[in-house]
């Protein structure tokens, strides 16, 4: 299994959180794929309270153990749309208004995938992926893509039309993923990502309301290119006066800086 993949002009690891990875020759690897930094965690899951983690549930919670509020919006949301897996030629064909649509309404810096990227990317995806869809009245109207590895379940990529959301396609998703993975294949855990440092995102805090997903903490290791390491000796004491400059080239600045004071925290 390949450790190490390139996103967003870094490189993390590609496997699960759990996962001890090969750390070594990194400056090395740094070098060669042309990328600003490395960044891996450690320490998964531990019992102290750290300023990085991952959103993971690992207990299958049946519908009737919700809240009444969270059951009877997941009811609604399977009376209204079906859930079902589907396949890479459907989400080739039908889930790139779904995905702009959603990427509409995402207060980021970043940039919406074209079309063909869009489709690029869920071609380079092989038989190690699932392919989950949401769909009223034959529309898809949301997706999951989600990476699985032996008995963990990355929900890597998860997007909702906008225009369906009065329909609850999310709580009709995630209950029926959950019970897939967590109960019908008795998973370890699925994870919904890790804290988001670069966009603000509502969806891990409603996975803990609403389906008791949890934080697990762990410990976040960075090693920088030279160059990234020089503006950062230069910068990060006018980390709090930087961080009033909310445009341009400072956006990319301050979460740079906002990543490297969550790696110091670890050292206070």
């Amino acid at each position: 299994m390949k450790t190490w993949k390139k996103y967003n002009g870094a490189l993390i690891p590609s496997t699960p959180p759990h996962f001890k990875v090969d750390d070594s020759s990194l400056d090395k690897k740094i070098l060669e794929e042309n990328v600003s930094f490395a960044r891996w965690t450690t320490d998964f899951d531990c019992k102290k309270v750290t300023e990085f983690w991952y959103v993971i549930c690992d207990k299958f919670i049946p519908i009737e153990d919700l809240s009444r509020n969270t059951r009877s919006k997941i009811r609604r949301g399977l009376k209204q749309c079906e859930v079902k897996m589907t396949t890479k030629d459907i989400l080739l064909e039908n889930g790139y208004d779904c995905y702009s649509s959603a990427f509409s309404r995402y207060n980021t810096y970043l940039s919406p995938k074209t079309i063909i990227q869009f489709q690029e990317e869920i071609n380079s995806f092989d038989d190690s992926w699932d392919f989950w869809g949401v769909y009223y009245e034959d529309i898809l109207i949301g997706y999951s893509q989600n990476k699985i590895i032996d008995d963990y379940c990355d929900y890597s990529t998860i997007k909702f039309h906008p225009d369906y959301l009065n329909l609850y396609p999310s709580y009709a998703l995630f209950y029926i993923m959950n019970q897939y993975y967590l109960n019908e294949n008795n998973f370890r855990y699925v994870n919904d990502g890790a804290r988001s440092i670069s966009h603000e995102t509502n969806i891990q805090t409603f996975l803990i309301d609403k389906f008791r997903f949890r934080k697990a903490y762990c410990k976040l290791n960075i090693i920088y290119s030279t160059k990234v390491r020089l503006l950062l000796s230069l910068i990060y004491p006018f980390r709090l006066i930087l961080g009033f400059l909310n445009f341009g080239i400072f956006i990319k600045l301050n979460i740079l800086l906002k990543q490297e004071n969550i790696r110091r925290s670890y050292e206070r």
